[in-house]
C-alpha cells in the first residue's frame, strides 16, 4: 500500500491566469486560473462544461459558498448541456460542512407515480418491450427531483435566493451557448430520436440538420421557464403551470402522471455509507444508489489481491479490475433497489464476505458466468443484461470553497436526452429515468409507485486521518462505478499523480459475457493478452466516464477536468495572497 500520493503541484505554475467577467466588486479581490488542471486556495470549480463552470467560479468570487456555486452550475448545466440533465430529471448532491465536520447526502431521485404499475413495460405476451421503445414512452417519465433537491441544498446550507442562483442561467439560455464538442457529437448520434419530437427538432435541428460546433444555441422557452422558477420558486413547477404542462406531456405520451405525484415528490436525507482503502476513508451514496456500494465492494476485492505488486499498466491489473468489476456488478444487480421498497441484505463489506469474493478470481482465466454472492438464503438471478440496455448520460460538478466546504453532484435525465420530448412552450426535456427499473416484475428494482429506480451515480469524499483529500465523481450511467473505482485505485493503491491518474486509459466490464468497453490509449498488446484468458473487447474504443476531481493538500486545491471532455477546472486564490 502506498502513501498518500503527492501532488503535482508544479504543474499549477503553467497556466495563466484569466479575471471572471462580474459586476461584483469582491471578484476583483481574486486571481482566477482556468484550464484542465489548476490551483487555487480560495475555491475550486472542476464541470465538463466551460460556460456552467465560469457561473459557479462567479458565485464563489462574489461571496458565495460551495453549495451556492453547485446549485448555481447544475442549473446552467441545464441550459448549456441540456440533453444530459436539466430540471426536468434528479439526482444526488453531497456536501461537506467544515464547520461541523459532517457529511450529508440529498437525494433527489426521480419516484416513480401513482400509476406506475409492475408490468408497465411488458408486452402483452410478457415480454419485455425493446428498450429503444420503452425509453420514449410516457411511463418511463419518472417524478422529477432535482429542482426540489437544489433549493433544499440552497435553503439547508447555501447562501444565496433561488433568484440571485438562477440569473446566471437565464442569462446563458437568452443569449446563447456555444455548442460544444461533446454536444455537437452527440446530436449527430441521437438526431433520430431527436427528429421524431416537433419541438426537440425546431430547437436542436434546424433545417432538419443537427448543430455543429460553433453554432449558437439560444433557448428562450428556457429562459422563460426559469424565469419563472425565479420568480415564484419551485412551487411553479410541482404546483403550478410548469407542471401541468409536464403531467400534460407523459399523459399525451401514454403515461398516467398527475399533480399529485409533483405535490407529493419526497426527496430524502441520507447517511452515506462509509468504506476503508489502506487508511484512506472513502465517503459515498447509499441506495437507491447502488454507485456506492459497487465502488467500495470492487476496491475492497481488489484490495485483497494486493494489486500494487504488479505493473499499474499491465493486463494482470486490468484483468484483476474487470473480475472485480463482474463480482461487484452481479452484487449489485441481484440484491439492490430502493430501501423504502427493499431490503438490502447486510454484510456488502464485511471482511469475510470480500474474502470469499475475491477468491472467486482466477489470475489465469476470464471465468463465466459470474453469478451474485450469498448475501441471502436465496439470491435472485439479476436481470439479463440485453434488456436493460441504452448509453446514459448525465452531467456532474465538484466544488470546494474558500471555508473548506466541498460539494460532489450528480444530475441526470438518464439517456441522452430523456424520452427525447422536449417539453412545448418551456424547453426541457422529459426524463425517461424509470427505465433503470428491471422491467421484470418480482425483482428488487422492479416498478413499483412511489418507488426510485437503482442508480450508479456515486459523487464520493475521501478522507485521510480525518481531513477530505479528494472530491471526486463522474457522469456515464453504470460505467460511473467503473470509472470512480478505477480512479481512485490509481490514486489510493499506485499513488499515480492526480492528473495521470484521470487520464489513464479505463475500461468498462459489468457482465462477464459482454464485450468489454476500452478506450484509446490502452495498447493492443494488453487487450491480446487479455483476449487470450477469454476477455472479449469493442471493435473500437469509447471514453469510460468523465472523471472530474478536487485534490485537497492543506491550504491549496487542485482542480484535474477530465480530458475525455470539454470540462474545465477552475481556481480562485485571493489577489493580495499572489
Amino acid at each position: 500500500m502506498r502513501a498518500r500520493p503527492e501532488m503535482p503541484l508544479l504543474m499549477l505554475t503553467m497556466l495563466g491566469a484569466l479575471a471572471l467577467a462580474s459586476t461584483d466588486a469582491a471578484a476583483a479581490e481574486f486571481a482566477t486560473a482556468i484550464g484542465p488542471i489548476v490551483g487555487g486556495e480560495d475555491g475550486m470549480v472542476v464541470s465538463s462544461n466551460n460556460e456552467a463552470a465560469r457561473v459557479g467560479a462567479e458565485i464563489l468570487a462574489s461571496g458565495g459558498n460551495a453549495v451556492d456555486a453547485a446549485v448555481a452550475i447544475q442549473f446552467a448545466l441545464g441550459v448549456a448541456e441540456p440533453g444530459f440533465s436539466g430540471i426536468g430529471g434528479g439526482g444526488f448532491m453531497m456536501i461537506y460542512d467544515a464547520s461541523a465536520d459532517a457529511v450529508t447526502v440529498i437525494d433527489s431521485r426521480e419516484r416513480a407515480p401513482a400509476s406506475a404499475k409492475p408490468k408497465m413495460f411488458l408486452k402483452k405476451n410478457g415480454e419485455p418491450i425493446p428498450f429503444a421503445k420503452r425509453r420514449t414512452l410516457g411511463v418511463a417519465v419518472g417524478v422529477p427531483g432535482a429542482l426540489a433537491g437544489a433549493e433544499y441544498a440552497r435553503a439547508e446550507f447555501g447562501t444565496r435566493t433561488l433568484a440571485d442562483l438562477i440569473a446566471p442561467s437565464i442569462a446563458l439560455a437568452e443569449d446563447g451557448v456555444i455548442v460544444s464538442r461533446l454536444m455537437a457529437a452527440s446530436l449527430r448520434e441521437h438526431q433520430g430520436v431527436l427528429a421524431a419530437n416537433p419541438a426537440a427538432s425546431a430547437l436542436f435541428l434546424p433545417g432538419g440538420q443537427p448543430l455543429a460546433i460553433g453554432d449558437l444555441l439560444v433557448q428562450p422557452e428556457l429562459a422563460d421557464t426559469l424565469r419563472l422558477i425565479a420568480e415564484d420558486g419551485i412551487d411553479a413547477f410541482y404546483d403550478g403551470p410548469i407542471g401541468e404542462a409536464f403531467v400534460a406531456e407523459v399523459k399525451a405520451a401514454g403515461g398516467g402522471m398527475k399533480m399529485s405525484d409533483l405535490a407529493q415528490y419526497k426527496l430524502t436525507i441520507d447517511e452515506p455509507v462509509r468504506g476503508q482503502y489502506g487508511d484512506y476513508e472513502i465517503v459515498t451514496t447509499a441506495p437507491p444508489s447502488g454507485g456506492g456500494l459497487t465502488v467500495l465492494q470492487f476496491l475492497e476485492i481488489l484490495e485483497r489481491l494486493d494489486p500494487g505488486q504488479y505493473a499499474y499498466d499491465s493486463s494482470l491489473r486490468y484483468h484483476l479490475v474487470m473480475k472485480a468489476m463482474h463480482l461487484a456488478f452481479a452484487d449489485r444487480n441481484a440484491y439492490l433497489g430502493d430501501p423504502e421498497f427493499v431490503d438490502i441484505p447486510p454484510g456488502w463489506l464485511a471482511p469475510k464476505y470480500i474474502k470469499q469474493r475475491a477468491a472467486l478470481i482466477d489470475f489465469d482465466d476470464n471465468t463465466c458466468p459470474v453469478p451474485p454472492g450469498p448475501l441471502a438464503a436465496n439470491p435472485p438471478a439479476p436481470a439479463p443484461a440485453e434488456l436493460l440496455g441504452g448509453d446514459p448520460q448525465t452531467t456532474h460538478v465538484n466544488v470546494a470553497d474558500r471555508w473548506g466546504n466541498l460539494v460532489t453532484f450528480t444530475v441526470t435525465i438518464e439517456q441522452h436526452y430523456g424520452t427525447g420530448r422536449l417539453l412545448p412552450g418551456y424547453g426541457f426535456f422529459l426524463n425517461n429515468e424509470l427505465t433503470d427499473f428491471d422491467p421484470l416484475p418480482g425483482r428488487p428494482n422492479s416498478p413499483a409507485p412511489n418507488k426510485r429506480p437503482l442508480s450508479s451515480m456515486a459523487p464520493t469524499l475521501v478522507f485521510h486521518g480525518g481531513e477530505p483529500v479528494y472530491v471526486v465523481g463522474s457522469p456515464g450511467g453504470p460505467r460511473i462505478i467503473g470509472a470512480v473505482a478505477q480512479v481512485l485505485l490509481d490514486l489510493l493503491e499506485y499513488g499515480l499523480d492526480i492528473e495521470h491518474a484521470i487520464a489513464k486509459p479505463r475500461v468498462y466490464s459489468a457482465v462477464c459475457s459482454e464485450k468489454a468497453r476500452w478506450e484509446l490509449g490502452l495498447s493492443p498488446e494488453v487487450r491480446a493478452e487479455l483476449e487470450s484468458i477469454g476477455h472479449r473487447f469493442r471493435d473500437e474504443p469509447r471514453e469510460v466516464g468523465d472523471v472530474g476531481l478536487i485534490a485537497i493538500d492543506g491550504d491549496t486545491y487542485v482542480g484535474v477536468a477530465d480530458p475525455r471532455r470539454d470540462g474545465v477546472a477552475v481556481g480562485l486564490t485571493r489577489a493580495d495572497d499572489d
